[in-house]
């Protein structure tokens, strides 16, 4: 069709809402919009291991998948054993970013992602917070891996205060959010959600005005300012909502199905 419109959804507090549950509307509006003919796709920090279940729970087959924040874009290939094959991938050299961050979070934990998904990490993190394929290391091995992505939590410090050190930091040469707990997510340079997307825009041949992204978080702040149509979810901090055009409503109100009910009719 040649007016569709690519959508790019987040997911954890979005799409799904913060207790990890979907909600009925939500699953309706994706499914209807997707069937309309229209290019409906995720776009998260999750690994790819984390993201696929949660296209199979939307029962919708994108062209284009975006993963670990804009650093791995999937592509439909149905001679892959999952569906998708990767497309684009990003890493950096997370040495120095790894030790600067120690020298200001001493007591915090470390995980790197590579571009298999395998994360390695030291410290402990919650229950579900890192792929499924992960395993434990020394921090001086974590300074010898390419990554696609590095987590670091501090669960000692509140959300303001992680905020404060982490703009003392100085960090360089690479992309980083804070999200809604003392959780820092670190990108390659100039890498993120928006850049993963556009090159998904430039393969899809869909103009810039008809591109929409829905999120909540810090790391949606460059998708909604790159969307023709930028919508922040109800429960958005400030910071996100003054990035979108819009706001819907939050995630346990089903507010992609708000957005998407508003946008575009059957």
């Amino acid at each position: 069709m040649s007016d569709r419109w690519l959508v790019a959804l987040d997911i954890d507090g979005t799409v799904l809402r913060e207790d990890g549950s979907l909600g009925d509307a939500t699953l309706a509006e994706v499914r209807r919009v997707s069937a309309l003919g229209h290019q409906v796709m995720l776009a998260t920090g999750r690994s790819v291991s984390m993201t696929l279940p949660v296209l199979e729970r939307l029962d919708i087959v994108p062209e284009y998948l975006v993963c670990a924040n804009g650093a791995i874009v999937l592509g439909r290939d149905l001679a892959a054993p999952v569906g998708y094959d990767k497309v684009r991938v990003e890493t950096f050299d997370p040495a120095e970013v790894l030790t600067t961050i120690r020298g200001h979070l001493e007591q915090a934990s470390f995980a790197v992602e590579d571009a298999d998904g395998l994360f390695r990490y030291t410290g402990s993190f919650p229950d579900g917070a890192l792929a499924a394929s992960s395993e434990r290391a020394e921090f001086e091995e974590l300074l010898t891996l390419r990554a696609t992505r590095v987590v670091v939590i501090s669960p000692d410090h509140q959300i303001d205060d992680f905020l404060s050190v982490v703009s003392r930091m100085g960090l360089h040469k690479v992309s980083y959010n804070v999200g809604w707990t003392a959780w820092l997510d670190i990108a390659p340079d100039g890498v993120n959600k928006a850049t993963g997307l556009e090159y998904v825009r430039e393969q899809l041949g869909v103009p810039p005005e008809r591109t929409m992204a829905i999120g909540d978080g810090r790391n949606d702040i460059d998708m909604l300012g790159w969307a023709g149509v930028g919508i922040a979810m109800g429960q958005a901090p400030p910071e996100v909502v003054a990035a979108a055009a819009e706001t819907t409503a939050s995630d346990r109100d089903d507010g992609v199905a708000v957005a998407l009910a508003r946008h575009f009719q059957g």
